[in-house]
């Protein structure tokens, strides 16, 4: 692969996400924190509305507003459909790209510690990962919704991927996260600037890989309320195994509901705030080791 010319750092994605959106309020105060030799580093606040309103979104979620056909449509004309025409303006597109990585920052009340989201298996994004989460353990690295036909920002970039940090509740500053999610995007622009130079870290361990398999609603009623809770045995243990017959709800008045799968999955996102309206009580993955140098 050629040379990376520019990084791209966007936090604020959410408006109510605090931790990305005040690490780039720094870097912007402080950009000689995040400056390398090699590449450039742009950062973006991703939507000022929202984070001025201390709310995920003004019209609707921003990181569901970069499919190519909704930004070539003039006729979508929501704050956030024109926020992300103005991104997308600045990054470019994954066939012409103006930055060659993108780092999208969010936050979830989810325990999902420190997480990297990735929407495709390009080998330089392997490999890594892979070296993140040899060097730090804490770092878990999940592919999820293929890239192809996306509609996150991270699509815009064949190089595009999240950071995903928590659990932090919603329009809150978490100063342990802040700072491990900090250290960690200095660490990944410490990589690139190695990358550029012909100067890789070996890589000695397997990278294992959080495959995303599908989602699961909350019981509900047939006109839609949610009859059940996640249960406490797995709140809070994202990444944590779930095999057939554990209990995964709890009824209102208490009485437990199995997991019914087959096979064991491994959930994340599990009660995150954001997805009640979107119908989605967790994502199920399963866990696989690869070979991040094949």
């Amino acid at each position: 692969m050629n040379k990376i010319n520019r990084v791209a750092i966007i936090g604020g994605t959410h408006g109510n996400e605090f931790t990305g959106a005040f690490l780039v309020k720094k870097f912007q105060q402080f950009p000689d924190v995040i400056k390398k030799p090699s590449f450039e580093t742009l950062t973006i606040l991703g939507n000022p509305k929202a984070f001025q309103a201390g709310k995920r979104y003004i019209e609707k979620d921003l990181n569901r507003c970069f499919l190519t056909e909704s930004l070539q449509n003039p006729t979508l004309s929501s704050y956030e459909d024109i926020r992300a025409k103005q991104i997308a303006g600045v990054l470019g597109e994954e066939n012409k790209p103006k930055v060659d990585v993108v780092i999208d920052l969010h936050s979830t009340t989810a325990n999902m510690g420190l997480s990297i989201i990735l929407g495709n298996q390009d080998p330089f994004l392997l490999k890594l990962c892979a070296y993140l989460s040899e060097i730090n353990p804490l770092v878990k690295v999940c592919y999820t919704i293929p890239e192809k036909g996306s509609n996150f920002l991270r699509s815009l970039n064949k190089l595009g991927f999240v950071i995903e940090v928590g659990a932090v509740a919603q329009g809150v500053l978490n100063a342990e996260l802040f700072q491990k999610t900090e250290q960690l995007i200095y660490t990944i622009l410490d990589y690139v600037e190695k990358y550029n130079q012909g100067n890789i870290p070996k890589i000695n361990n397997l990278l294992s890989l959080y495959k995303f398999t599908g989602t699961i609603d909350y019981p509900r009623s047939r006109n839609g309320d949610i009859q059940a809770m996640i249960h406490p045995d797995i709140q809070f243990r994202d990444y944590e195994p779930l095999n057939p017959g554990d209990p995964l709800f709890l009824t209102l008045d208490g009485k437990a509901i199995a997991y019914e799968g087959t096979s064991t999955v491994y959930p994340i996102f599990i009660n995150e705030a954001a997805y009640y309206e979107k119908g989605i009580a967790m994502l199920f993955t399963e866990k696989q080791l690869i070979n991040p140098s094949s």
